[in-house]
């Protein structure tokens, strides 16, 4: 399984090479011009930086345009100590689909998939590829049981088959079902296909299953 996911990393790499420096003239602006309008709309720093889980396990920092309030983990903990029904929907999810820490830009930016812009550094970097498994916080490798090693042989993925599979509208079984499918079945016109239908789908906001 391993050998089989790991098959073509080189076309792959090259891939995501060709098309982020090529797009970075048209990416790069769009970075600015949005960390400008974060910073104008709420008080704090346009970027957030969260540690996960990369390629052999390995820890990096996902950086993405902050799309929540400053105090956003203080504010969750006391949301969820107060409310059992939000504490079994994070456990469960890792997510909250009306979490009243998120800005109003920040929606935005999540509905469209434009907060995670600046992930196309980790991808020039080597701590993403363009397309791969989830980028899965520490708690979460818990649910992949004995596919975490499959899936860890790839790096993590700006998109992939979640993102454009009705994303946080699937049950968490299904998330994993589908990085271990990428894994297992990946092709270079594969991946191509994912970025094309993420395209698509960010001028579909009501089709992404984002929030």
């Amino acid at each position: 399984g391993i050998a089989r996911a790991t098959r073509g990393a080189g076309a792959k790499r090259a891939l995501d090479l060709v098309a982020v420096t090529a797009s970075a003239p048209l990416w790069a602006a769009a970075v600015a011009a949005l960390a400008v309008a974060v910073r104008a709309s709420s008080p704090g720093p346009a970027f957030f930086v969260q540690p996960r889980v990369g390629r052999r396990g390995r820890m990096f920092g996902c950086v993405k345009l902050r799309t929540m309030r400053v105090d956003a983990d203080e504010h969750l903990r006391d949301l969820l100590a107060r409310d059992p029904e939000l504490r079994r929907e994070f456990n469960r999810d890792f997510k909250l689909r009306n979490d009243p820490r998120i800005t109003r830009i920040g929606r935005v930016l999540r509905i469209t998939g434009l907060d995670e812009l600046p992930q196309l550094l980790a991808v020039l970097s080597g701590e993403m590829s363009l397309v791969g498994p989830r980028p899965v916080v520490p708690e979460e490798t818990a649910y992949y049981g004995p596919y975490l090693e499959l899936v860890q042989s790839l790096r993590p993925g700006l998109t992939g088959l979640w993102q454009v599979s009705g994303r946080n509208d699937i049950p968490y079984e299904e998330r994993v079902a589908l990085d271990v499918e990428y894994a297992l079945t990946r092709t270079l016109r594969g991946d191509v296909g994912i970025i094309l239908r993420t395209i698509l789908l960010a001028f579909r906001p009501g089709e992404r299953g984002a929030y």
